[in-house]
């Protein structure tokens, strides 16, 4: 005897292949986007902090 078959169940399955389809590609799209412009992805080398507070002056200091 042949199986009930249940769309929704097939639709949702489709559409997972297809948003992991997606996902893959954008990834591969952008490796090569980050390949081109020479991006390893990696922190920056010099040791400079990349924070607002690093500016500003220290909290003990009198106001002017």
């Amino acid at each position: 005897m042949a199986r009930k078959p249940n769309y929704q169940f097939d639709r949702f399955e489709r559409d997972r292949q297809k948003a992991a389809k997606k996902a893959e590609r954008l990834a591969a799209k952008q490796a090569r986007a980050a390949e081109k412009r020479g991006d390893t992805g990696e922190a920056p080398a010099d040791d400079s902090p990349t924070t607002d507070d690093a500016v500003l002056p220290p909290d003990d200091t009198p106001p002017q």
